[in-house]
């Protein structure tokens, strides 16, 4: 990592603290720390279990019981067993701690205010876009990638929301039917598997695999909630699901597609990949590994894909695209039945995925 973006990240974080007044034992001048204020807001007037608040904050379970019991103390929480299941431990604030959330969220505009108020308007505006792009990216970098079964909650979760939204984007409606099939049982190992995307304890993205003979995979059930889209989740799903084909050792992947997927038409770059006019299957170059010598060398992986329906290329080969002449390469062979114009490579505007 470089030194001079660590140095930048480590001074934001000090102006912040210092700013905020996170450094200060009584935040807001309240009678407790940020850590306890955080954690009334987290609650809220309806409540939350222990488990949520512990996954959403990122918090230490021990930590956390150590924050509840002191603001139990201070008789602003309750926490009791929820009475659907015994195990689950529910917190809920008190007739006081509504009104301690009250005055919190009154002081903390007044800091926010304090924070605008030495600027211009025009530093404000400046202000408050940095914030969010930066909120934005602090996001994306807590978002986790996992295997998980396709049966459990969040997966079914992005499922459905995946066949919702393409259900609203064809015009007879979607039938799953008519698309390859990508069953349960199709998306374990050792004939498939199933990714997850999570930011805290929402799931908000999804992508699958289904194994083949022949080397040959299908992509499947690519989603991104609506919630999260420009935060690069989409490439980083593609890039998980293609490292995880190249381990199985798949070399080509299938990409299942339509034209209501790609937002009017637009050209369809998501990690690379690029929609073509007619039927198209490439074999294209994977990515480029250096080896003892030094020399760059192509290694078969799942950088090649294929389409079942609009021709794409991958993101090895835009990778690729351009920097031939800068590094001495030892090819794979292409070959492909070709019908019509070929996928468009280059630059493009990323595209937020729907579904594919």
């Amino acid at each position: 990592m470089d030194a001079e973006l660590v140095a930048r990240v480590r001074t934001f974080n000090r102006t912040v603290t210092q700013r905020v007044g996170a450094l200060q034992d009584r935040f807001l001048g309240r009678d407790r720390a940020l850590g306890e204020a955080r954690l009334l807001w987290g609650i809220g007037p309806a409540g939350q279990d222990v488990r949520t608040l512990r996954a959403g904050l990122g918090l230490d379970s021990g930590y956390l019981s150590r924050l509840l019991r002191s603001l139990e103390a201070a008789r602003l929480v309750t926490v009791d067993s929820a009475e659907s299941d015994r195990r689950v431990r529910i917190a809920r604030l008190t007739s006081d701690g509504i009104a301690e959330r009250r005055t919190l969220d009154r002081r903390s505009d007044e800091l926010a205010e304090l924070l605008l108020e030495p600027l211009s308007a025009k530093q404000r505006e400046r202000l408050a876009a940095a914030m969010a792009e930066v909120e934005l990216l602090l996001r994306a970098g807590m978002i986790e990638i996992s295997d998980t079964d396709p049966e459990d909650p969040h997966a079914q979760h992005c499922l459905e929301s995946y066949f919702a939204e393409l259900n609203t984007r064809f015009d007879a409606g979607f039938d799953v039917k008519q698309s390859i099939s990508a069953s349960a049982s199709e998306l374990r190992p050792p004939t498939g598997l199933l990714v997850v995307a999570r930011l805290g304890t929402e799931p908000v993205g999804c992508g699958a695999l289904r194994f083949r003979d022949g080397g040959v995979c299908d992509l499947k059930r690519m989603w991104v909630a609506k919630t999260v889209r420009g935060m690069g989740l989409g490439r980083r799903l593609l890039g998980t699901l293609e490292m995880r084909a190249y381990n199985h050792g798949s070399t080509v992947v299938r990409l299942e597609t339509n034209k209501k997927t790609d937002r009017g038409h637009q050209p369809l770059p998501i990690g690379g990949l690029h929609r073509g006019r007619c039927f198209q299957r490439r074999e294209v170059r994977p990515p480029l590994v250096p080896d003892e010598s030094g020399e760059v060398t192509v290694r078969a992986s799942a950088g090649a894909l294929a389409a079942s329906r609009f021709g794409v290329a991958s993101a090895a080969e835009s990778a690729d695209h351009g920097r031939d002449q800068r590094n001495p390469v030892r090819r794979t062979s292409q070959r492909g039945l070709e019908h019509g114009t070929k996928a468009r490579l280059g630059r493009h505007r990323p595209w937020q995925i729907p579904g594919l």
